[in-house]
């Protein structure tokens, strides 16, 4: 389906375009506002904490200055009028004449707070925010549901791309052995934004958001968040990560009495090599006829077979999520249940009274785990540690209990996430 084409017929019906509200406007942010508009969709307000990065994503439209303001009526009235606005108070984007609220800031409390004054406001919700969402993904679900709006997890970034995979490949009845992606960045667990700095700045790049990348907490993040969608499980704490390429990943990711690392099937899991940028899911048939056809179509001897997706297109791709759930209704990646969930490792030593910082800083890294195992040793979510503090002194590489820190429990994802507790999901 050409979704361009289908949201202009809408957008016709209506008399307007679908208009979005973006909240945050970094790197994704700033993409997503560029590709939205090549589908006919209306960024028709831009929050961020910086004025110039909201008048530089309206720049990058080809349109003015836009009204920068606190007030949702002058915002209101703006949009209204077609023109560009944008606001410093994220709060304030719940109440706007809008469709739907992109969260785009990357920071866990700062996304579950816009997202669930959305929904509530019925505004459908899709977020790049990946660390709120294996956080408090199933409790923002059923607010949607329960408040008639969606929910999703934008294209673009490894889960939902892989997840697309997933879904093929059960559409086709073929076993799901794994699915996962290739991490590009050396891991470097113990790296901050110091220490990546001068490679952030090569590459145009907070250096937060790259050294979330390299301490593994994205890795660790984004597959829980695949496992979480499809049911698939973990390997085991923190993952295997094992060395394959695009021509061995068949190979690597099988069962252990056949060679390859898997203890088990139906699980996820990460590789380095040339595999990053892509995401990939190792399949199996139990129709020899079947898997003869799949050998003869250049897809490997057998009996395992990888179907490999060689990129994905992070902010440029992510738009197609809001064209989804306005022309179809479709929830591109979300789930009920937690089954995996991402813990915190200090990443240094820890004074009692000392506050911890958010995820990609000085304080800690993430850590994929089984939920059952992290609730056995009482293991807080990374997710939840941003402004907590220290109980007692921290050594380094101390996997955080919740007898170790006090919480920020006035934030909304605290209470979001002692709601979904509660709730058993």
């Amino acid at each position: 389906m050409q979704y361009r084409l289908k949201l202009a017929e809408l957008a016709e019906k209506q008399g307007r375009p679908f208009r979005i509200a973006l909240v945050g406007a970094g790197q994704m942010g700033r993409g997503f506002a560029s590709q939205s508009h090549r589908l006919g969709l209306q960024v028709a307000v831009v929050a961020d904490i910086a004025p110039e990065r909201i008048t530089q994503a309206f720049h990058d439209l080809g349109m003015g200055d836009p009204v920068i303001s606190s007030n949702a009526q002058e915002l209101n009235a703006a949009i209204a009028a077609g023109k560009p606005a944008g606001t410093t108070d994220a709060a304030v984007a719940s109440t706007l004449d809008v469709d739907v609220v992109v969260e785009a800031t990357g920071v866990a409390a700062i996304g579950a707070d816009v997202m669930y004054h959305a929904l509530k406001a019925k505004k459908h919700v899709a977020t790049l925010n990946v660390e709120a969402d294996v956080t408090v993904g199933p409790m923002l679900h059923r607010i949607a549901k329960e408040n008639g709006v969606l929910y999703s997890v934008c294209n673009g970034d490894e889960p939902a791309e892989a997840k697309e995979l997933v879904d093929f490949a059960k559409d086709l009845s073929f076993e799901v052995v794994m699915a996962g992606k290739g991490k590009n960045n050396p891991f470097e667990p113990h790296s901050n934004p110091d220490t990546v700095a001068e490679r952030a700045a090569k590459k145009h790049m907070n250096p937060k958001m790259l050294a979330s990348f390299t301490d593994g907490s994205k890795t660790m993040i984004e597959m829980s968040a695949l496992a979480n969608a499809t049911g698939l499980k973990l390997t085991k704490r923190g993952m295997l990560g094992p060395q394959a390429s695009r021509n061995t990943l068949q190979d690597v990711f099988k069962p252990v009495s056949e060679g390859g690392v898997l203890e088990q099937t139906g699980v996820v899991d990460y590789c380095t090599g040339d595999v990053a940028p892509g995401v990939f899911v190792v399949i199996k048939t139990d129709s020899p006829y079947v898997a003869e056809e799949m050998s003869y179509l250049s897809m490997g001897p057998g009996p395992y077979f990888a179907l490999y997706r060689p990129y994905h297109l992070a902010s440029v791709e992510a738009p197609m999520t809001v064209a989804k759930m306005l022309v179809d209704g479709y929830e591109t990646l979300t789930c009920d249940n937690l089954m995996t969930e991402v813990i915190a490792s200090t990443k240094k030593e820890h004074k009692a009274g000392e506050i911890f910082d958010g995820i990609g800083g000085y304080s800690a890294r993430g850590v994929a785990d089984r939920v059952e195992d992290a609730r056995a040793e009482n293991l807080v979510p990374i997710g939840l540690l941003q402004n907590a503090v220290a109980k007692r002194d921290l050594p380094i590489d101390h996997l955080v209990t919740y007898d170790d820190v006090e919480l920020d429990e006035d934030a909304t994802i605290f209470k979001l996430r002692k709601m979904q507790e509660e709730l058993g999901i």
